[in-house]
């Protein structure tokens, strides 16, 4: 079973959908007892860095992760998920993360080139550059579909993939147990479906 932290963002109930669709059991909970005794774990996010790293700490869901991911179970984060399993962000300032991997998430305002539209929204390929289950049935070019201003930096341990948006930007990382998108499965057809599974496979 699949537990789907629940800490007041992100799109958990279409991430519900889609784990339904590739018969995948999963829960979306803020239980700590239901989210101990899942077999993985799936961190959501969208909006601001800082109000998403205050609500899962006031829960007492980010020493529970920890706890958790210690111990080996598997995590994958998604979107701002993902960007809180790093070490910092400079969103409006600078956050502490999870720091279960190395890195540093940073705006895209004055790294990628004016002309493109930040946020960065709509489908964009994959630039896969290590393999690992989590992507056994990912290849390189998929389509996948993003919806961010800030970007993963300083990740080159756990760098899956890039996407090419005026610059080489993270798109996926993993390392050891903890694995994260920038971008959607669940808004991203059947590449994000296949995705979801090897995570349910993993």
């Amino acid at each position: 079973m699949i537990a789907i932290i629940d800490y007041g963002v992100g799109n958990l109930f279409s991430l519900r959908s889609s784990l339904d669709m590739i018969g995948a059991e999963s829960v979306v909970t803020s239980d700590p007892e239901t989210i101990r005794s899942a077999d993985k774990i799936l961190l959501p996010g969208v909006g601001a860095f800082e109000d998403a790293k205050r609500k899962l700490s006031e829960s007492g869901l980010d020493k529970l992760i920890l706890e958790l991911v210690a111990g080996g179970k598997k995590i994958m984060g998604i979107c701002l998920g993902m960007q809180m399993l790093f070490e910092r962000s400079l969103e409006y300032g600078e956050h502490k993360g999870l720091g279960l991997l190395s890195g540093s998430v940073i705006p895209m305002q004055g790294t990628i080139p004016e002309v493109l539209q930040i946020p960065h929204i709509g489908w964009n390929r994959l630039n896969v550059v290590s393999e690992h289950p989590v992507f056994k049935y990912t290849k390189n070019g998929d389509y996948v579909y993003f919806v961010h201003s800030y970007y993963a930096s300083g990740c080159e341990d756990s760098l899956l993939a890039t996407t090419d948006y005026g610059i080489n930007i993270t798109a996926a990382v993993a390392k050891d147990n903890v694995a994260g998108m920038q971008f959607h499965p669940e808004k991203s057809g059947e590449c994000g479906l296949n995705i979801l599974r090897a995570f349910a496979e993993w």
